[in-house]
């Protein structure tokens, strides 16, 4: 039988497969680690651990060594809370909303203060409690996204009792541009940080994103932060991807065809067939986060074989042409790959004129999911190797 729908089958007739390899998960970590030995390393969990599944990934993330765990909003932080260890340290990466402060004292999840508003918010519940309370403090370093300004700065540095009852864990800032090596604004923001951090002497710094780590020492300080490079997306631009794979998709056929000439493919007719062309519909599409701007673009791929998407990407399908392949090689149950060994994150990715965040983050729930536990071999390799 063939392997591919045996496998299928095996998996109950789902119509797409999401593998995650928690062993390339925990070996991303450990490898990011290394690079900073002097250094803790945290994991950035936010938006479901990427897509993957927050409670499962920081498990396995805790088992492996990391005791600081992100997120960005508080719901995250608090249904995460209930599930790891009372030795990991928690962060909300957004921040404190108005009446967020009970909860979070509560349930010893640490706050980023990205204002005087959050500071002065954080202080006075840490006054009605009567103890300090923990949180890292952010920094903006020239991103104008969150963190305090130098103008906020000056304010803290001329009235430092605003901080008073505020245990910093942290001070902290984000890299804009730490995806391109060579881009000017890492060592300006380097430079800001360098001088706004003189104002918190005994606080450890936080700086480095996933690009940052591969900026080099000078951008490690206290703890590291990786998100992307965690679950196998390329920290660098410019450079070959270092890490290793961590997820597997593949996509069931739902059922083949062959059209004649002049035949018009899917929503719009926006693909003409100019020749006798067989065609396979696959059972996903944008509502699984393959994005619709694949349309006539993107691919599949099959045993090397490159599987061009005709026509529109529709809510829950995608018409391939399968003529490159001979015939009968695909039937109902088959399995195409989206992502692994054929095409990576970043492939897919530049396809749909985005970047590998989006496609991560974006899969759906309606895929059957299987983890591979560090240890076990997965059933289907999955590997860096692309052909674009």
């Amino acid at each position: 039988m063939d392997m591919q729908i045996s496998r299928q089958q095996a998996a109950g007739g789902a119509s797409g497969h999401l593998t995650i390899d928690l062993g390339a998960l925990r070996d991303n970590y450990l490898t990011l680690a290394a690079m900073a030995p002097t250094a803790q390393t945290a994991a950035v969990v936010k938006a479901d651990a990427y897509g993957l599944g927050a409670d499962i990934v920081s498990q396995t993330l805790f088992d492996a060594g990391c005791r600081n765990f992100f997120v960005a909003h508080i719901d995250e932080a608090l249904a995460l809370r209930l599930r790891l260890s009372a030795e990991a340290r928690i962060f909300v990466l957004n921040g404190l909303q108005p009446g967020n402060e009970t909860s979070c004292a509560a349930m010893a999840v640490t706050p980023v203060l990205n204002s005087l508003e959050q500071i002065a918010q954080w202080a006075a519940h840490a006054k009605k409690l009567g103890k300090p309370l923990p949180a890292a403090v952010q920094i903006d370093t020239g991103m104008c996204r969150l963190g305090l300004s130098p103008e906020e700065l000056g304010v803290l540095a001329s009235g430092p009792q605003l901080l008073e009852g505020i245990d910093i864990a942290f001070v902290m800032s984000h890299l804009a541009c730490a995806d391109e090596p060579d881009h000017l604004s890492n060592a300006a923001q380097l430079s800001v940080m360098r001088k706004a951090a003189v104002a918190f002497p005994d606080a450890p710094v936080c700086f480095s994103n996933s690009g940052g780590i591969f900026l080099g020492n000078d951008y490690h300080n206290h703890l590291l932060r990786p998100g992307i490079a965690l679950y196998g997306g390329a920290p660098s631009i410019a450079r070959p991807n270092p890490m290793k794979p961590v997820v597997r998709l593949d996509l069931a056929v739902v059922q083949t065809r062959t059209v004649p000439a002049g035949s018009l493919v899917g929503y719009g007719g926006s693909f003409e067939t100019a020749g006798p062309t067989r065609l396979a519909a696959i059972a996903a599409g944008y509502a699984d986060g393959l994005p619709r701007s694949l349309s006539n673009r993107g691919a599949a791929w099959y045993n090397g074989v490159r599987l061009p998407i005709a026509g529109r990407v529709s809510m829950d399908s995608i018409i391939l042409d399968i003529s490159a392949l001979p015939e009968g090689t695909l039937t109902q149950g088959s399995l195409v790959q989206m992502i692994g060994s054929e095409q990576t994150l970043e492939d897919i990715a530049d396809d749909a004129g985005t970047i590998a965040y989006e496609i991560l983050t974006g899969l759906g729930r309606r895929y059957r999911r299987t983890y591979i536990q560090p240890g076990e071999t997965p059933a289907v390799a999955s590997t860096s190797v692309s052909h674009k």
